[in-house]
């Protein structure tokens, strides 16, 4: 009799094992696609084969969200990279965390190509990630990063607004907060 090949998915409660899962949360799939973006950053290898091997060798389950923030991301890493050396003032590239360049570069490319991501959250759970897997200044320079940028290139509105409020208050008071932590 031959053997079943193992599923490379993970089984977990509710679940179906062997289906690619769409009904992950946005915040799982962006933590999946950042792990994969920055293993990509050690090894030289396509970000298929990275791919491949954490569903095969880790049981990652990659949904198509994750996978397609990892390959975007992958295939335009010269314009990521200049966007954040533009943004991030002095600090060189080569001197950033591996886990704040990731980072910013998974939230750089939603920010400007993901239309159904608002950008404060996409901010938001930038920053999370950046406090679950960074070091002390991690976070505040991934938020300042992003602040300069979203500020610079006129990404602040409309999405920011809640539907609730009067749009006359461009900037809820939650955003104003993550762009004003910015220094200038």
């Amino acid at each position: 009799a031959m053997k079943s090949k193992k599923s490379p998915h993970l089984k977990l409660p509710g679940w179906e094992a062997g289906v690619r899962r769409n009904d992950m949360k946005r915040s799982e799939s962006r933590e999946i696609a950042f792990t994969l973006i920055f293993e990509r950053s050690f090894k030289d290898e396509t970000i298929d084969e990275i791919i491949e091997q954490a569903v095969v060798g880790r049981n990652i389950e990659v949904d198509d969200y994750a996978y397609h923030l990892a390959k975007d991301v992958s295939d335009h890493m010269p314009w990521l990279d200049a966007s954040i050396a533009k943004y991030s003032k002095k600090w060189k590239l080569n001197r950033m965390s591996r886990v704040a360049l990731s980072i910013l570069r998974m939230s750089l490319w939603e920010i400007d190509h993901e239309d159904t991501v608002p950008v404060g959250a996409s901010i938001n759970e930038a920053v999370e990630l950046a406090k679950r897997y960074g070091n002390d200044d991690d976070f505040s320079f991934v938020n300042g990063v992003l602040g300069a940028y979203v500020r610079e290139e006129g990404k602040e509105s409309p999405e920011l607004i809640p539907e609730k409020q009067d749009a006359g208050q461009i900037l809820p008071d939650a955003a104003e907060a993550v762009i004003s932590g910015v220094e200038e």
